[in-house]
């Protein structure tokens, strides 16, 4: 199965290490949502990055092939289904192929709040891994 990574997961080291029989596939961009940061961390000191809808907006991501194992690693470490929601998103590839995937939200987005320079670095690392800036 196909996971939409947008937040922390881009990063190639981080998903490895969480799931590794993953693989690394292609680029993404899933339409309507946007990339916030939201409630606190004690393990990154600060905000969380999540997705909401928001018409006009877009999230660059990447998409990962997963195994059943490799998705009751991630549910684990998401905390799901308590902190966040797995939910089944249609994003396009480069080309404009439609691709279904899974990707998770963060339940609680009632305050948006700073991540950490750490949590930070960790995600733009993940888009420098995949191009994507």
């Amino acid at each position: 199965m196909y996971y939409f990574a947008c937040g922390g997961n881009l990063n190639k080291k981080q998903l490895l290490e969480r799931c590794p029989e993953s693989q690394p596939r292609f680029t993404a961009t899933l339409h309507n949502y946007k990339l916030i940061f939201v409630g606190w961390s004690r393990q990154w000191r600060g905000g969380v990055a999540s997705i909401k809808p928001f018409r006009g907006e877009k999230v660059m991501g990447a998409i990962y092939e997963i195994s059943d194992r490799g998705l009751g690693r991630l549910d684990k470490y998401e905390g799901y289904p308590d902190t966040y929601n797995r939910v089944k998103v249609t994003v396009n590839r480069e080309t404009g192929e439609p691709v279904e995937a899974i990707t998770y939200i963060k339940l609680s987005q009632s305050e948006e709040t700073k991540p950490s320079p750490a949590y930070l670095s960790i995600i733009q690392q993940g888009y420098r891994d995949w191009g994507l800036i």
